[in-house]
């Protein structure tokens, strides 16, 4: 008796939770979507931004071999990275911005990346020769447009100590705070190499080639 009695129970139990969910009481209805809907956003904005912050490190950007072959490798031998204070600037310190809407805007126009990357439009050294100044051409337009916005992170004037500094780039900082130029005008080929044609002369990158 005892087993039919819980069978009976169970059966029952199935059919109040089925009659439940078929004619929910509107009190209780309105209660659970609202509970499944804060759990269900917590969930998505939690794996939204923990896909953000994946794609914001320095593994992610050197998985492309396009990236890892060329410009990272020509990082790995400046300042940037290797330095007597030991404060590193990795690839989304200088290209990824840090607030929340600049860095969605940047998001969304990094989907033409991987749209090349499919593409295979740079995925030899030839291929990304042959493209490195408009590529370089348009980190650069970006960077005057949001006064190198990204540099700014760990590079300020309020915060330079002017006579600290050598002659040459203090004078350099002086003049660029007169007359409003921000700091990839003068620091172009700081962390990669320049492109084929374009020589860095006092301090800014210039086209045309050296003169021996």
């Amino acid at each position: 008796m005892t087993g039919e009695n819980e069978d009976k129970a169970k059966s029952s139990m199935l059919k109040n939770l089925w009659q439940a969910l078929r004619h929910p009481n509107k009190k209780y209805a309105l209660g659970s979507l609202l509970s499944v809907g804060f759990v269900a956003g917590v969930i998505f904005w939690g794996g939204f931004n923990w896909s953000m912050e994946i794609t914001n490190t320095e593994e992610f950007c050197i998985s492309c071999h396009e990236m890892e072959q060329n410009v990272y490798r020509e990082y790995k031998q400046t300042i940037h990275y290797s330095n007597r204070t030991g404060v590193r600037a990795t690839c989304p310190d200088c290209h990824v911005p840090k607030t929340w809407i600049h860095k969605i805007a940047r998001k969304i126009k990094a989907s033409n990346e991987v749209y090349h990357k499919i593409l295979g439009t740079i995925d030899t050294r030839e291929k990304f020769e042959a493209k490195r100044l408009e590529l370089a051409e348009n980190v650069w337009k970006v960077m005057e447009e949001t006064d190198s916005r990204e540099c700014r992170n760990c590079h300020n004037f309020e915060f330079m100590d002017f006579p600290s500094q050598q002659k040459r780039s203090r004078e350099s900082h002086d003049g660029a705070i007169a007359t409003g130029m921000t700091c990839i005008n003068c620091h172009k080929g700081i962390a990669h190499e320049l492109p084929a044609g374009v020589t860095s002369e006092g301090g800014a990158a210039t086209f045309g080639h050296k003169s021996k």
